[in-house]
């Protein structure tokens, strides 16, 4: 059991070696702390020691690519990840060019197999609040279909969130994904959650990234998330990234694939309008 007297306080104290000064707290999970010595810092309490540790493994992992900004991981536990606090600002055009050329940087930084951890990560990790399993693999439409998509389905169909005579159209787009997934890729290093939340547009002008599910993947789920839920200068993250790393003809066409497998894991946590979605999703993909 965790002492409740342990809180992010305490925390930032224990985990950075300084007395913490004041804290404000943002939300159930986050706080932020000044510290004696002047510095900012978020404290974040996690619900398993998993959880924590699959989000400082894959921030350090991503700061260690040299491409794209994140916090700096100042220390972790079980419950516990402090890191440093990004002052905010506002998007621009020219922090969205720089988002795309750094993203591109971050995925030619490479990983050893699709389905890679962080080193030193967990395999059971989590994206968001749903359960992610690093399980390795060398062919991305099979690892893709055994280990992204068909474990939130199985799980949607469980929950009875997808009724069983709805889910073949995703079983029949997993079935065909070697002819639909495009030129082969190597497996790139993915933020793997890059939902607009996680993109912060920071007071220094430049894009940073918080609260990876970093793994081995293909560099375009990263880029169809973006698309699926949203993002300031949208056009100018795209082609920043394009001048610096082109993508294979007809990427826009797989945009749906890709997109998959964050509607069904926001199926298992939220719902049918999810569900619909990614339904929908499938069907569009299997008549292209």
């Amino acid at each position: 059991m965790y002492d409740d007297g342990d809180g992010p306080r305490a925390a930032a104290a224990r985990l950075t070696g300084r007395t913490a000064a004041e804290e404000r707290p943002v939300s159930g999970a986050l706080t932020e702390v000044t510290l004696d010595d002047g510095r900012e810092v978020m404290a974040k309490r996690g619900d398993a020691p998993e959880e924590v540790a699959a989000e400082a493994t894959g921030l350090r992992w991503l700061a260690e690519a040299r491409a794209v900004r994140v916090p700096v991981v100042y220390g972790h536990d079980d419950r516990w990840l402090v890191t440093e606090l990004v002052p905010r600002g506002r998007p621009s055009r020219d922090a969205a060019d720089g988002l795309g050329r750094s993203l591109a940087a971050l995925h030619a930084a490479g990983a050893p197999a699709f389905g890679s951890a962080p080193p030193g990560g967990p395999r059971e990790a989590f994206i968001g609040r749903a359960p992610m399993r690093n399980v390795e693999g060398a062919d991305w439409p099979q690892w893709y279909a055994e280990h992204r998509v068909l474990p939130y389905l199985r799980r949607a169909v469980d929950d009875g969130t997808i009724a069983a005579d709805e889910a073949p159209v995703i079983e029949r787009l997993c079935e065909r994904l070697p002819e639909l997934a495009g030129p082969a890729e190597p497996p790139a290093r993915l933020h793997g959650d890059l939902w607009n939340g996680n993109v912060l547009w920071g007071a220094d002008g430049h894009a940073w990234l918080i609260d990876p599910a970093a793994h081995g993947g293909h560099r375009e789920t990263d880029l169809a998330m973006l698309h699926l839920f949203g993002c300031p200068h949208l056009d100018e993250v795209l082609r920043g990234y394009e001048r610096a790393a082109p993508l294979a003809d007809g990427w826009a066409d797989r945009v749906g694939l890709h997109q998959l497998f964050p509607l069904l894991v926001h199926a298992v946590l939220f719902g049918r309008g999810y569900a619909q979605q990614a339904l929908d999703t499938a069907k569009a993909a299997l008549e292209r």
